[in-house]
């Protein structure tokens, strides 16, 4: 009857471990983010870097390739080319940006506001992450993800 007893309190207590177990092997990780105040500082690069001229631009050159490849009318070209919003990309921007402390902000946002060489060949442009980013954005658009109905 003891034995018995002792089995009985080891599968309740491995029934109770295995919901656990199950829920962390699936619970995904928070993308990591800045400050309020480093965002503040991040949104100053990217005016002096000119980079949301160049998201917009990349997007613009990917959905004209698109309404060419697969002859849009001028309505659907216009109408994908109106959806690009900057606002909707600023979280890759920042997550990449997230490690860096205020200090090496300031600094960046001094280099970028006084070396014009250096907007346009940036941190920004060359970091593969957020270009593998901006492509998946620009692809989204074009499939009408950001396309209010």
């Amino acid at each position: 009857m003891k034995k018995l007893k002792k089995h009985i309190l080891l599968v309740l207590l491995a029934s109770l471990f295995i919901p656990v177990a199950a829920i962390s092997q699936t619970a995904t990780p928070k993308v990591a983010m800045p400050t309020q105040q480093n965002k503040i500082i991040i949104d100053k690069i990217v005016e002096a870097a000119k980079y949301k001229n160049y998201v917009v631009d990349f997007c613009l050159v990917t959905i004209n390739e698109a309404a060419a490849t697969e002859k849009w009318n001028d309505q659907k070209t216009v109408e994908t080319t109106e959806s690009i919003n900057y606002k909707n990309f600023r979280d890759a921007v920042y997550n990449m940006f997230a490690f860096y402390n205020e200090i090496d902000l300031q600094t960046l946002l001094k280099t970028y506001q006084n070396d014009t060489a250096y907007q346009t060949t940036n941190v920004m442009t060359t970091n593969d992450a957020l270009a593998y980013n901006l492509e998946i954005f620009a692809n989204d658009i074009v499939r009408g993800r950001y396309i209010s109905k």
